[in-house]
């Protein structure tokens, strides 16, 4: 296959100085494989925190807040040709609860949006065996609707949940609780709120997230059970736990649901804004690192390029003396600058995805991360490569330019 002269004596200056060429193109490869494997161990990062924020947190949460007082109602006897003010406005007690909890489930099932809902109620507690007590908080649960929208059958480590479900006076104890009591499976434990009630249930299982301030403090028992120590009726609800088919999209979903029920909506994202901040952070310096590491290899194939222009000025000076224009040098080198960051690029490809899988299979087994999460996404592998020829063309058009501008008469005769 014919190839164009200027590909010709891009490919002939390239292969005149190989070793050249190879640390140039090594260079791309290092950038380009660094991006991926960084990008990749970032996401992989991100992707396993956000698992375990969501294996504890719902999408949405809808409860019902304490708010100040206003004068809604005084404006609404005394009519609009009265501006009603309120010195020191107090919080309003609202009880905490969700009245007709239900009915909102049966409308909130409406929207296409949702794929799980769990309604609870949740109580501060002491646990006690004999003289033994941790503070804790238990939650009064279906755990079937629990199960579904955080997989707790998946964190049992005795017991199951269908034993729960059919034990009213069962309840399931995280694992550090299990341990600072000294409990297991088919024992008891006595519970206490802070109004004086107290309950004695059975441990119908234990389940271990992982996560210290889950497993130290946290149980499930049937609504009915938190219901009577609070001293509430069957119709008692706190918080109503809402799964959404893609978790990003929580703020216009809890708006909606927000407007429509008039009770306050809290996404994961804002309940979590610390570990989200982590996570910028994460990016933001893999990133940089990144930039930095291509931006050398940029500067590689700049001082290459440079290096063959100094030592080709007589060629480049005869081509353009045989008719070579300004543009056709440029596109020379551009070629040669390109060819460059495409055999980098296709060999940072491969070295890229080769760290990274070397790096997955590398066994941690701290809390429940068994190996480095990485996460081998197309995307970072497409980014990689047009950066790489991205960084090869910029650093190849300054030296292109130059070589353009050289004055054949100048050159010949001295």
């Amino acid at each position: 296959m014919a190839i164009g002269i200027n590909t010709e004596i891009a490919l002939t200056y390239m292969t005149s100085r190989r070793k050249q060429t190879i640390v140039s193109a090594l260079g791309v490869t290092f950038g380009i494989s660094m991006y991926i494997f960084m990008n990749s161990l970032i996401a992989g990062t991100n992707e396993w925190s956000e698992q375990v924020m969501l294996s504890s947190t719902p999408h949405i949460r809808l409860y019902n807040e304490n708010k100040l007082c206003d004068t809604r109602m005084l404006d609404k006897y005394a009519g609009a040709g009265r501006i009603n003010l309120i010195s020191n406005p107090q919080l309003l007690s609202s009880g905490n609860s969700i009245a007709n909890p239900d009915a909102i489930i049966k409308q909130l099932q409406q929207q296409p949006e949702i794929v799980a809902m769990s309604k609870q109620v949740s109580t501060s507690v002491i646990y006690a065996n004999g003289n033994v007590q941790e503070n804790g908080t238990v939650l009064g649960v279906n755990i079937d609707e629990q199960d579904k929208m955080f997989d707790i059958a998946s964190t049992m480590v005795s017991g199951t949940i269908e034993e729960l479900a059919a034990n009213p006076n069962g309840v399931i104890i995280g694992s550090g609780l299990s341990e600072k009591l000294n409990l297991g499976k088919g024992d008891y434990m006595t519970l206490t709120t802070a109004n004086g009630a107290q309950k004695r249930l059975e441990i119908a299982g234990v389940f271990r997230t992982t996560i210290k301030g889950v497993d130290n403090a946290r149980s499930y028992v049937n609504i009915p059970v938190v219901q009577q120590l609070l001293h509430k009726d069957r119709s008692y609800i706190t918080d109503i736990y809402i799964n959404i088919k893609d978790h990003n999209k929580t703020a216009d979903v809890s708006a909606r649901i927000n407007a429509h029920t008039g009770y306050t909506t809290e996404t994961w994202q804002s309940s979590n804004e610390q570990s989200l901040a982590g996570k910028k952070i994460r990016d933001i310096i893999a990133n940089a690192v990144v930039i930095t590491i291509l931006i050398v290899a940029g500067f590689g194939i700049y001082n290459i390029l440079n290096m063959v222009i100094y030592e080709k000025i007589k060629e480049i000076a005869i081509l353009k003396a045989t008719g070579f224009q300004g543009k056709h040098v440029i596109s020379i080198f551009i070629r040669q600058a390109l060819y460059i960051g495409v055999l980098g690029a296709l060999a940072g490809l491969l070295a890229g995805w080769a760290i990274s899988y070397f790096v997955s299979s590398m066994y941690l087994g701290l809390g429940n991360v068994e190996y480095l999460p990485i996460a081998f996404h197309t995307r970072h592998y497409l980014q990689g490569a047009f950066f790489g020829v991205i960084t090869a063309f910029f650093a190849g058009y300054i030296p292109a330019v130059r070589a353009s501008k050289v004055d054949p008469v100048q050159i010949i005769r001295g």
